[in-house]
């Protein structure tokens, strides 16, 4: 499969600020970047960083005024489907120590307050089985509806109130998993088919020996997704955070199958 990717962002500084941007697509060996170009109106030299466990990198720029960044790429994908509701489970002393942070709590994603749930509903269910039912739970229980829920919702909010956007799913489901004894983390993805076109957020989940990308909004199939970024939750993975003050102008992104 290969994935054509169009985004642009274009805001406006108040004054000056430092801008960290997350938008180009990771090299991994599941996807290969065919043709990138990232370009940033920026008064300064641009500066890249990795990105977190390794994982794609993230672009430090200068913002004074207008600010505009414009990316493409196009990726192939070479990652297969994997029915992950039969891997065998993993005993949490048994997993590598690199997935310790994705085991715990974290700003958006209490998982600790979810435990009970867990045990109560899926009591019995350890591993790939555990994982599948989780997200079907997700994908059951929730109502995909725009404009419910902001920066500042967590996943407990969203268990509450049974509707969000993607990035409300993808923390709903890491912190369940979590709460089950399952490593997960968030990703910052780009996907053909989202509506409306945006930054998608989804989950990965360790299981069986590896990580496991899935959607819980169901608008994307694992062998569709571009990641650009992983990390505990969407603190880790926004697409550009300003250290300052900023005003949207436009934001577009555009993510289409070539084949």
């Amino acid at each position: 499969m290969r994935i054509a990717i169009e985004a642009m962002l274009d805001y406006t500084i108040d004054g000056a600020a430092d801008v960290l941007l997350l938008i180009e697509a990771a090299k991994q060996p599941d996807q290969h970047l065919e043709m990138q170009d990232l370009r940033v109106y920026s008064p300064e030299p641009l500066r890249a960083v990795r990105g977190e466990d390794g994982i794609g990198q993230r672009c430090w720029a200068r913002g004074e005024g207008a600010f505009r960044a414009d990316y493409r790429a196009i990726v192939r994908i070479d990652r297969p489907v994997i029915d992950f509701s039969v891997l065998p489970n993993t005993p949490v002393r048994l997993m590598p120590v690199d997935t310790i942070p994705y085991l715990l709590p974290s700003r958006y994603c209490e998982s600790d307050r979810l435990e009970g749930f867990v045990e109560q509903h899926f009591g019995g269910l350890s591993g790939g089985p555990l994982a599948a039912a989780l997200v079907d739970w997700v994908a059951g229980h929730l109502r995909y509806e725009g404009g419910t829920s902001n920066g500042t919702t967590t996943a407990m909010m969203t268990f509450a109130e049974r509707h969000g956007v993607c990035r409300d799913y993808a923390h709903l489901l890491v912190a369940l998993a979590r709460a089950g004894g399952i490593p997960a983390r968030c990703v910052s993805a780009y996907a053909p088919g989202v509506d409306p076109p945006d930054f998608h957020a989804v989950a990965e989940l360790w299981v069986g020996g590896g990580w496991h990308l899935v959607d819980a909004t169901r608008m994307a199939c694992c062998s569709d997704l571009v990641r650009v970024a992983v990390g505990r939750d969407a603190t880790d993975i926004a697409f550009m955070t300003v250290f300052g003050r900023a005003a949207f102008v436009a934001q577009r992104v555009l993510v289409t199958r070539l084949e």
